[in-house]
């Protein structure tokens, strides 16, 4: 939790975040971690093809989650669907294509560069029904019940405040509605020379 870190280590723990993920928006995902990432990653995690082909190629180079988020439980037409760190859009998109014309989808991201490419692929596809907008996890603009489903890859594991975040999830769901979450746990203590190490953090 961030009660843990100074003020100073948390400051330099989100602008990390932000550096790091404004690195991916500009240059993609291949060369800033260490796992497939790519069309490689999303046939991997075993992501539905038949929704992604024709996906920019801009988009899917950028996708860098570490999981998939539709493979644990399904979104229906119609729904109303909240992706927490968005990225440049891939899962958002995704979503909207299975929830429909009838549906409604909103990426949110801390990183305004990933906001601005998730924009940019948005205009390449022809949904109508998908926003996207700068915001936090630990500080959702959103009212309370106002999502049948929340859907994240890879980013809890990254927030400052994990229980404020899941708090925040919890709050913006409808009652009955669904958490999707794709992430990284730590299984095991860090090595003492990477314990101490605030980059650790977003590696």
């Amino acid at each position: 939790m961030e009660s843990s870190l100074t003020e100073k280590e948390a400051a330099l723990i989100r602008e990390g975040i932000r550096g790091k993920y404004t690195q991916v928006a500009a240059a993609g995902a291949a060369s800033c971690f260490k796992y497939p990432t790519g069309e490689e990653g999303l046939k991997q995690q075993r992501y539905p093809l038949d929704l992604i082909r024709d996906f920019p190629p801009a988009l899917v180079n950028s996708f860098c989650g570490v999981g998939n988020p539709f493979s644990l439980g399904q979104i229906y037409p119609g729904e109303s669907v909240l992706d927490i760190g968005c990225g440049a859009g891939l899962d958002t998109l995704v979503a909207a294509r299975m929830v429909g014309p009838g549906g409604r989808v909103v990426g949110i991201d801390v990183t305004p560069g990933m906001i601005d490419k998730a924009r940019a692929n948005l205009t390449l596809m022809d949904l109508q029904n998908v926003t996207f907008q700068v915001g936090e996890a630990e500080s959702l603009p959103f009212s309370d019940n106002d999502f049948d489903v929340v859907i994240s890859n890879g980013v809890f594991n990254l927030t400052l405040d994990k229980e404020r975040a899941l708090k925040e999830a919890h709050r913006v769901l409808k009652p009955g509605g669904r958490l999707l979450l794709a992430d990284m746990v730590l299984m095991a203590e860090l090595p003492p020379e990477k314990a101490g190490k605030i980059e650790n953090w977003y590696q």
